[in-house]
């Protein structure tokens, strides 16, 4: 395809969380509209995030799924019984992992809308041999397994819950991706670095550490470090303190007087 190709997509979201799912449409939709497409996984039914516009080819991963159709009251019914289905199938899931003595929490448990398949979710600090759990659990379900690691994050995404900020959890909500973050982005933004002050649901470093971080790396660059000694229009005097916010860092002179300097203020280190 031509880079300056285009086509029309929609975004939706399966259960309301977990990353945006983009889909071709057959015709306008709005937003919280229910559709029936089809993934990897199987048939599922997704709530439409973000109604059609048009984006470059380019600007977006190939092939694009389209949308099989408007979400039926016989598709609704599947789903309904298929919550039933999923909290018999996680007890169950859960008693045979006690039974094979296997290190592993179970997080979830999904079945597919045209019911070929159900995915069982689970958490574990080292690689598990499952095969003779699959075995059982085909066994007594009937239908087609597979089991998935997922990480901690991702863990999180799928519970959902509420953050320290008092907020519903950023990866249950918008966030698509999961971008590194760093202890010294912490650093950076001079927070504590007291774990439970900076750490998700999760248990690993929040998310929103990376937001506001490429604002102060940018600032940071334009003032001069602690305790390094400057020339302002006050004279000389050393760095004590700064301020990234409001852009502003403090100097004490030669005679002990401190003062505001702000980095729009003309500085020579």
């Amino acid at each position: 395809m031509s880079n300056r190709e285009t086509v029309e997509i929609i975004a939706v979201k399966v259960n309301n969380r977990g990353k945006r799912i983009y889909l071709q449409p057959n015709k306008q939709y709005q937003l919280q509209d229910e559709v029936v497409f089809k993934s990897q996984r199987g048939l599922e039914i997704g709530t439409v995030v973000q109604v059609n516009r048009i984006v470059n080819v380019e600007d977006i991963t190939l092939p694009i799924p389209t949308v099989e159709r408007d979400v039926t009251e016989e598709d609704q019914k599947t789903r309904d019984e298929n919550y039933e289905k999923e909290h018999q199938a996680y007890e169950i899931c859960k008693a045979l992992i006690k039974t094979h003595q296997l290190q592993m929490k179970l997080v979830s448990c999904e079945y597919t809308l045209d019911c070929n398949k159900v995915i069982f979710n689970f958490t574990a600090e080292e690689r598990i041999d499952f095969r003779a759990l699959v075995r059982d659990l085909a066994r007594a379900l009937k239908i087609r397994i597979e089991l998935r690691q997922i990480g901690l994050r991702d863990k999180a995404r799928m519970l959902g819950g509420v953050g320290p900020c008092g907020r519903t959890l950023c990866c249950s909500t918008f966030l698509s991706d999961f971008e590194p973050v760093s202890i010294k982005m912490a650093k950076d933004q001079d927070l504590s670095l007291n774990p439970s002050k900076i750490s998700g649901a999760c248990g690993r470093l929040m998310c929103c550490l990376k937001y506001e971080n490429d604002y102060y790396e940018a600032v940071k660059m334009k003032m001069p470090d602690i305790g390094e000694r400057v020339e302002t229009i006050h004279g000389a005097g050393k760095v004590i303190n700064i301020d990234i916010l409001k852009m502003k860092y403090m100097i004490k002179d030669d005679n002990d007087m401190t003062y505001i300097i702000s980095i729009e203020e003309e500085v020579t280190v």
